[in-house]
């Protein structure tokens, strides 16, 4: 896969630290980028914009890391965005992990400007040296990690199965996360805190199809002080299979879950700035409550033909 970096990033020049046109191997078990249409990707339109931000505000975050990486698409806007040099990347399958770095790699104008530490399992562990007391550490802990639970673990470990839902957990997990959600986005906060540098932060990137208070309840039960840093929307990718997974969670006592028409989106965030998007998140939640979709109403309307979105939060959490 080719992608137009300046356009994907959305960069007023040419990349600084990324060739020019970006060569992506895209595995059997990854998330598929929609580069030609930014509206439905999570990186160009979520993530690229709320690193964006941290660079001004925050400044450089050079040490990163991805959980739950695919492409490593995130790894590189990281670097170009972030000024990233120490990069961290997993994810549940090898080759995807394979890929991710060798994308990474051969993609950069200076490969010998970052230092690469990948691994393939679960969440953060394949990161660690064999020492549990001095696991390496991280300005930027950054995910985007599924939600929707499966019965068993061969059931998520088919094709790209893995880039919207999850096996069965171990951990205890509170019943609001579960019913919400956000089982693995909690266990995510729970296991980073000791893999961030001091005033390192966690950036989830979550669906907001749920209540914006349930993901600041998320913080604060995984011992956080979490803040909505920035509050967006984006259009419906598998929507016939996610809307229909949520419809079915629901119908068996999760959620409730709502999404929105994506026309509606358009005109609510109309005018949003992205510094003040956080701040006025529940304000435009309220806007949108008339509007909510139920699932079923919105695997309706998609069947007809309409375009259907939902709202997307970036989280930032610093341990409490």
């Amino acid at each position: 896969m080719k992608i137009d970096t300046a356009r994907y990033l959305s960069l007023d020049s040419a990349p600084a630290r990324l060739k020019e046109t970006l060569d992506i191997l895209v595995t059997e078990h990854a998330f598929l980028p929609n580069a030609d249409e930014v509206l439905r990707d999570w990186v160009a339109t979520i993530a690229t914009p709320a690193f964006k931000l941290l660079r001004r505000q925050k400044g450089v975050q050079a040490a990163f890391c991805s959980i739950g990486t695919g492409t490593g698409l995130d790894a590189l806007a990281a670097i170009e965005t972030l000024g990233a040099t120490r990069i961290g990347v997993t994810d549940v399958h090898a080759d995807v992990v394979a890929a991710a770095a060798d994308n990474i790699r051969k993609n950069l104008r200076d490969p010998d400007g970052i230092v690469l530490e990948a691994g393939f399992g679960d969440l953060l562990e394949p990161l660690r040296s064999g020492d549990d007391d001095d696991p390496p550490r991280y300005d930027l802990i950054y995910e985007n990690l599924p939600n929707i639970p499966v019965a068993d673990a061969g059931e998520a470990a088919v094709a790209r199965k893995s880039a919207s839902h999850i096996p069965p957990r171990k951990e205890a997990v509170p019943e609001s996360m579960r019913r919400n959600l956000l089982t693995l986005h909690y266990i995510a906060l729970l296991k980073a805190k000791t893999f961030l540098n001091p005033g390192g932060a966690v950036l989830s990137l979550v669906g907001g199809r749920i209540p914006l208070d349930v993901f600041q309840e998320m913080g604060q039960l995984a011992g956080y002080r979490s803040e909505i840093f920035t509050y967006g929307w984006k259009i419906q990718t598998n929507a016939e299979e996610i809307i229909g997974d949520h419809l079915r969670q629901q119908e068996e006592g999760a959620g409730p879950y709502h999404f929105y028409r994506a026309d509606r989106l358009a005109t609510a965030f109309a005018g949003i700035g992205l510094e003040t998007s956080g701040r006025d998140a529940h304000a435009i939640e309220r806007q949108l409550a008339p509007d909510e979709l139920s699932p079923a109403q919105a695997l309706a309307a998609w069947r007809k033909g309409e375009v259907i979105g939902h709202t997307v939060v970036a989280l930032r959490s610093l341990p409490a």
